[in-house]
């Protein structure tokens, strides 16, 4: 079992006004991450996201799918694991 990680990840494109946060919230509950997206004010989305680091992958890859949303590109940078229960829209 691998141990859990966070990651900030920045989503950039056509992915306000979409649905894409509550997507995403669906997504990363159903693969047992917790953690938090919100819209920023540049029109990109910010994701904190915990867990096991294949799940989070899979994540990655589901919403690199989303076929309402439209990703130009994703930046990732590894944070330090906080307790967190849940995952959330802010």
């Amino acid at each position: 079992m691998e141990c859990e990680i966070t990651k900030m990840i920045r989503v950039y494109g056509i992915v306000q006004g979409v649905g894409f946060r509550s997507r995403a919230r669906w997504m990363a509950s159903g693969l047992g991450l917790t953690g938090w997206v919100k819209n920023e004010w540049d029109g990109s989305v910010e994701m904190e996201v915990q867990g096991d680091p294949a799940a989070i992958a899979k994540l990655l890859e589901q919403l690199k799918r989303m076929s309402y949303a439209w990703i130009d590109r994703m930046s990732c940078m590894d944070m330090d694991v906080i307790e967190e229960s849940g995952f959330h829209v802010r």
